[in-house]
């Protein structure tokens, strides 16, 4: 039998009964990083044959995983910290047991982009859980459009130093919005700090980020399914001059400025 264990994300004690019986019970635990890992085995005195599954062996980890349980053995696989294949490794394995039609199992757990939800105090009813945005600008702002217009919280988890630039594209995608940044979960300098991604996010960043993004108005949704020429004439009945409104007609639509102007020559 396999089972994917969630793990801690920060405190090492907010792991489960369940999933220390279950580590302890396994033949071979499958990890993301054995050196980390070992932390948190070491502190249960939990000691068992490691080996590694991370996102550039998965399927071949995948392939041991499935001769082990076949052999008879129990398997937990983990990741560094939380759920495995929630923003970590681990789908690919889900895929190739289901296609070898190996069971498996779930030890649920800690998770990052819930705990900072809670800490951000961001409408819960509704949200939308985005993860990591792509490095390269373009596929970046790709991505971000297609989550531009919907009216629900939108959590992404971020590195330290990608938070300055991912915060500056959200800008540019969805223009001013209400925002939380949250840092630290479960530790001792445990954080949730609220900003507007106008302004960005002041100080220095350390540690691993959920920021979490108010959704779309259904001003903003209304605005959008306007005629281009309708769009920036709402912002200059409004008072814009012609340039203001098609830069932020552009803000809503998330397009190039220069891709309006056509509408507007005779305005």
């Amino acid at each position: 039998m396999v089972y994917f264990v969630a793990t801690p994300i920060g405190n090492l004690k907010d792991i489960s009964l369940r999933a220390l019986e279950t580590l302890r019970s396994a033949d071979v635990i499958f990890c993301e990083d054995t050196r980390r890992s070992l932390k948190l085995l070491n502190a249960y005195e939990i000691k068992k044959p490691l080996q590694s599954c991370h996102k550039f062996n998965e399927r071949e980890a995948a392939e041991k995983i499935i001769s082990a349980a076949r052999e008879g053995k129990r398997v937990a696989v983990i990741s560094d910290a939380g759920m495995p294949v929630i923003s970590d490794p681990g789908n690919t394995v889900c895929l190739k047991l289901k296609e070898a039609g190996v069971e498996y199992s779930v030890v649920p757990g800690a998770n990052a982009f819930l705990s900072a939800l809670v800490l951000s105090a961001m409408p819960s009813d509704r949200f939308a859980f985005i993860g990591f945005l792509p490095e390269k600008a373009g596929e970046k702002k790709r991505l971000l459009e297609r989550y531009k217009n919907l009216d629900m919280t939108l959590c992404f988890h971020c590195a330290p130093q990608d938070v300055d630039r991912d915060i500056c594209a959200m800008y540019g995608v969805f223009g001013q919005r209400k925002a939380c940044a949250v840092r630290e979960i479960t530790k001792i300098h445990e954080q949730a700090t609220a900003f507007d991604l106008s302004e960005g996010l002041d100080g220095e960043k350390r540690g691993e980020y959920v920021i979490l993004v108010e959704g779309a108005s259904a001003g903003e949704n209304l605005l959008n399914e306007l005629p281009e020429r309708e769009h920036i004439l709402h912002y200059m009945r409004g008072g814009m001059d012609k340039k203001e409104a098609v830069k932020q007609a552009a803000k809503d639509r998330g397009l190039s400025k220069s891709e309006l102007y056509k509408f507007t020559i005779d305005l």
